[in-house]
């Protein structure tokens, strides 16, 4: 019993310094977490019907260490209380990964179309430019979608472009949503997806460590977005960088290890904060 118990307790031990090792690695490679796993500090909110920063009903929430998005404080229906939960910080080229499940029923009044449905938004507008009535952000979208029905088949990591466009497959697709090459993924279990953002030039879509969906160019221009303001939509012009944001249209979802790795820095390699991984100079920021 003693050499079992040993074995236990050097087993935990060596998990604890291999997971230790992979932080670390991580570390130094660039990636830190977006979220602190306690509260939405660096988050703000933007529903619509609400003035940004009002989180109505805790629609975002946390709970060990999970930002779930949820709707049990709502009163009434849904009546298209589409919203997004922004990061602070807006990003040009960089890789996002995180981990999401599906989990509860659609809230009554949500459209049929938002069931095993949400998304993470990128290249968006800033969220206090947009009015208490615009319904979607100016942005670009990695749709997440679950299967509904055995043998039918319902891909994830999807591009959607509310009040944008990108080029695909050599030229501007005029379709709303592209769909990815992803398998069909149901129930609760949690899927990892990344993203890898490069300024205005390539985007690639990526399910549970697998390349699923890849175009260029996202640019301002498109439909779907309604009570925008006309200063910020500027057609034609190229997205080079904006805030990411979490999803929410009805349907209940689960977040978790929000990770990013920032890609454009110094990379002069006399400068202190030289750093391999990048792959966009940014001289101003070198340190001497």
């Amino acid at each position: 019993m003693k050499t079992k118990n040993l074995n236990c307790i050097a087993f935990t031990l060596l998990a604890i310094f291999i997971s230790n090792l992979s932080a670390q690695s991580e570390a130094m490679d660039g990636w830190h977490s977006m979220f602190n796993g306690e509260d939405l500090s660096g988050w703000t909110t933007k529903i619509h019907h609400y003035e940004v920063g009002d989180n109505h009903g805790e629609t975002f929430r946390v709970n060990d260490s999970i930002i779930q998005v949820r709707y049990d404080k709502y009163e009434g229906d849904f009546n298209e209380r589409y919203g997004h939960l922004y990061y602070n910080q807006p990003y040009s080229y960089y890789r996002l990964k995180l981990e999401y499940r599906f989990v509860g029923e659609l809230h009554p009044g949500a459209p049929v179309f938002t069931i095993k449905n949400s998304g993470l938004m990128f290249h968006s507008q800033d969220p206090r430019s947009m009015s208490k009535e615009q319904d979607w952000p100016i942005s670009v979208e990695m749709q997440f979608l679950a299967g509904l029905e055995e043998g039918k088949t319902r891909p994830t990591g999807n591009m959607c472009s509310p009040g944008t466009d990108v080029v695909y497959e050599g030229k501007i697709d005029p379709r709303h949503c592209i769909s990815s090459s992803s398998d069909t993924y149901f129930g609760d279990q949690w899927v990892k997806a990344e993203l890898i953002v490069r300024g205005d030039s390539l985007v690639t879509h990526k399910i549970n460590d697998k390349t699923v969906l890849e175009y260029t160019q996202p640019q301002i221009g498109g439909g779907v977005v309604h009570r925008y303001d006309p200063t910020v939509k500027f057609d034609g012009q190229l997205l080079r960088e904006g805030f990411i944001a979490l999803q929410s249209e009805g349907q209940p979802i689960d977040f978790r290890n929000i990770k990013i790795q920032n890609l454009k820095g110094c990379m002069d390699p006399k400068a202190v904060n030289y750093a391999k991984h990048y792959i966009k100079s940014d001289p101003e920021s070198c340190e001497y």
